[in-house]
């Protein structure tokens, strides 16, 4: 998505690039620290917390 700015699900900032999956935005900075955030990290579970919001607005 480019050269609108759309409400990232992870940050919750507008942000004019990143991805959209099932209707969902993730800023491109979002999707590189999930991408690269590890198991063990404490952030971890923050990420699979918001990309939850994924699944359940596909299901709705």
């Amino acid at each position: 998505m480019e050269n609108q700015a759309a409400q990232c699900i992870v940050c919750n900032e507008p942000k004019p690039r990143g991805i959209t999956i099932f209707g969902q935005f993730i800023c491109d900075r979002c999707e590189q620290e999930i991408v690269n955030t590890e198991v063990s990290d404490e952030r971890y579970r923050f990420f699979i917390e918001r990309m939850k919001r994924i699944w359940l607005a596909a299901l709705s």
